[in-house]
């Protein structure tokens, strides 16, 4: 079996939200593959435990990478592309949805609009 891809290990980044069972982050690379990047339907919709899911993740990512552009790493993809497309885009022209490596960045203006909850200094969960 080949070796998995490097990954980045954001330090210090919350691995999932408490007391759900949902991961915001992975231990280590996939070995049959990264998973890609793309956008998928966000169902969640204001007051449900996944649109609180949604926010506590986006609020994680603004309070540990703020408006600078930030590698994927061990970033979730499955929570990622939830937002991808919206509310964190491709950091650059040369963005590749199957590269740990690759850039993103929070769109600050769509974010602030759907999850406002996200920007508070405390998320409460």
């Amino acid at each position: 079996m080949a070796n998995p891809p490097d990954m980045t290990k954001h330090r210090g980044f919350p691995s999932g939200m408490p007391g759900t069972g949902v991961q915001f982050t992975i231990r280590r690379a996939n070995p049959r593959g990264v998973t890609p990047i793309k956008a998928l339907p966000r169902r969640a919709r204001p007051g449900t435990a996944e649109h609180r899911i949604d926010a506590a993740f986006l609020h994680a990512l603004w309070h540990h990478f703020g408006a600078e552009p930030f590698e994927r790493g061990n970033l979730d993809a499955a929570r990622l592309n939830l937002l991808f497309g919206r509310e964190v885009l491709p950091a650059g022209k040369d963005f590749d949805p199957l590269s740990y490596e690759a850039l993103l960045v929070i769109n600050e203006k769509t974010a602030r609009q759907t999850f406002p909850e996200s920007f508070d200094e405390v998320f409460e969960v």
